[in-house]
Parts: C-alpha cells; structure tokens; sequence
C-alpha cells in the first residue's frame, strides 16, 4: 500500500508538471502570434527621385515595376504620353472617378516620332512614357485625380513628372530653350461625329480660338499661352504664331494632317476641342521658364491606326518640329551630348 501511494503521489505531480508545461507551451504560442498583426509588416521604402541619375543619352530608365519609361535625350525636344499604357497591375485599384479611357497607340506613335527625329536630326528627343493604363494612373491630371489616395499609383505620377521636370532642366542648361510635346488621342464626340483634325493646345480655349484676330488680339493675354516663351523669343506676333503661315498647326497642315489652331480653321468652330490640360500647364512656359509646350489630340483614323499610319504622321510632324523650330527660335535642333 505504501509503494502505491508513493507511485500514484509522483505520478500526480508529473501529469501536473506536463499539464503546466503545455499550457506555458501554449501561451508563448498564442503570445508569439499576438505580435505579428499585419500592421506590423514594414512598408516598402521607395528611393529618393533621381537615384538612378545621371541621365546618359540613349539610355533608357525605368521608374518602380517599370511603370514610367525614360529615354534621355541630347536635343531640345520632349516628347510625353501619359495615357497610352496597358498595364493594369493588381496593387493599384481602379480610379473611381475621372477620364479613364486610353489614347490608343499613343505609347507606340511616340515612340515612331523619337525614330524620327533621331534619323533627321541626329540626336534624340527625351521621351517619357506612362506606361500603366488610364484606370490605374491618369499622368495628366493633379497627383489628388491622378493618383487616388494609392501610394504606388502617386510614386509613378511623380516619377513621370520628375523625368519631365528633368529633361527640361537639361534642354534650358544646354540650350537655352526648347519644345514639349504632350501627345494625345481624341475620339468620336457624343453624338458621334469624328473630327478628322488634330487639335492643338496652348492653353487658349476653344471659343477664344473663335474669334477674329482683332478680337483675340484684345481679348486673350498671350502670357497665359503654355508657349508665352516662344512668343517672346519670336518675330512673330502671337495670332500669327498661333494660327498664321508661320504656326505649328498650318506647317503641319501644308504636310496632309489638318489642324486646328491653323490658317485652314482658325478655331474648332464650337465643336468639342481640347485645349490642353495638367501637362501642359505645367511643363509649359506660362508660369515661368523657357520650355513651350503644345499638347498634340490627334484622331485615331489616319494617324493612330498602324505602323504604317503612325510613320507617315511621324514624318510629317518631324518635319514640323523642325521648320517651326528653326522659324521662331532661329536656329537648327542640333545635339549636344
């Protein structure tokens, strides 16, 4: 009885033991997921803008996952499209209000253009490509409609206006002066008629455009123009620059693709017209500096449908850039490395 008592007394105490053991056992695991909750997790450090500088001629840069594409240049010309992208990644979420729809082949005409203007002029244009869909990123609105509260979707947006902001930097140090482009898509309007034109921007509204010349001589401030630099440096007087012989739009009309600012159609005539956006605004002369900037709606038929479509347009704007260049600026586009 004795030798019983003793067994089941340690016996006891070792079940006990083990019991606490486990239930200390079960706590430091209950306690080791309590310290993980998912806010915990660090969050993804995003690089200061410009750590993959310096910007080499020819060489192409890429923003985070490769969302904003940069090919520096060596001549006075920048080229954007900020809506022709296609991809849609999961980690940025649809925007929920704004234009969400892509300018067809924007991406792939611009880059035709940059070919362009390295065969004729020799050097290359700085080219700044957004290359995620308008439903995920809209590069040509304020960082608040562009971006929509998501931080990789804002990265990308200051990307894409870091690379512009440097570009110009290069062109005013180099050059003194030079032109942005900011290329675009328009399509059929609602009541689905198609302006077969290509609509111009400077920041002049549509319904100034109407006017006579005298009336818009007395009624538009030509410093508030995204090309008030190009109208100072110029001989010209600002109507004329903007839709005389010597404007963008009638050289470019002279070569088989109608514009509107031109000599041709001195307005859109109430029609629907883009006189440009954010881009424009900001990387334009108007608020300062000596890049003007012009934004470029061209229609799909005739331009934005094919390889073959794209190269003619590419041709004939190259051409452009290169006379109007020249006319109000009076010199050559030439390279410097």
């Amino acid at each position: 009885m004795k030798l019983n008592f003793i067994y089941l007394k340690y016996l006891y105490l070792f079940v006990t033991v083990w019991l606490i053991s486990c239930e200390d056992s079960n706590q430091d695991k209950v306690e080791e997921k309590a310290v993980l909750p998912k806010d915990t997790i660090e969050k993804e450090v995003f690089p200061a803008l410009g750590h993959d500088a310096p910007y080499i001629t020819d060489s192409t840069y890429f923003g985070r996952n490769n969302y904003i594409e940069y090919i520096a240049g060596n001549i006075p010309i920048i080229l954007s499209a900020p809506h022709g992208g296609a991809l849609t990644p999961d980690e940025i979420p649809d925007r929920t209000y704004g234009t969400t729809v892509t300018d067809a082949n924007t991406y792939q005409l611009t880059k035709v253009i940059m070919d362009s203007m390295v065969i004729r002029y020799g050097g290359r244009p700085h080219v700044i490509l957004c290359r995620l869909k308008r439903t995920k990123l809209d590069a040509n609105r304020d960082s608040i409609e562009a971006a929509q509260n998501n931080r990789f979707a804002l990265r990308a947006f200051n990307e894409f206006h870091f690379y512009i902001d440097q570009a110009k930097k290069k062109i005013e140090r180099d050059f003194g002066s030079g032109l942005f482009f900011d290329m675009h898509g328009h399509g059929a309007n609602p009541d689905g008629f198609y302006d077969l034109r290509t609509w111009l921007g400077y920041l002049i509204k549509g319904d100034e455009l109407d006017l006579s010349d005298d009336e818009l001589k007395n009624n538009v401030d030509p410093s508030m123009s995204s090309i008030r630099a190009l109208i100072d440096s110029s001989e010209f007087e600002f109507v004329e620059l903007l839709r005389g012989s010597s404007s963008f739009g009638t050289m470019l009309t002279d070569l088989g693709f109608s514009c509107v600012p031109s000599s041709d159609h001195l307005g859109p005539e109430g029609s629907r017209f883009f006189s440009g956006g954010y881009n424009t605004l900001v990387h334009g002369s108007k608020n300062g500096g000596m890049i003007s900037a012009i934004q470029i709606e061209a229609p799909k038929p005739g331009i934005r449908e094919n390889i073959a479509t794209w190269s003619k347009f590419a041709s004939a704007f190259t051409s452009t850039v290169s006379k109007f260049y020249k006319m109000h600026l009076r010199r050559d586009i030439l390279a410097i490395d």
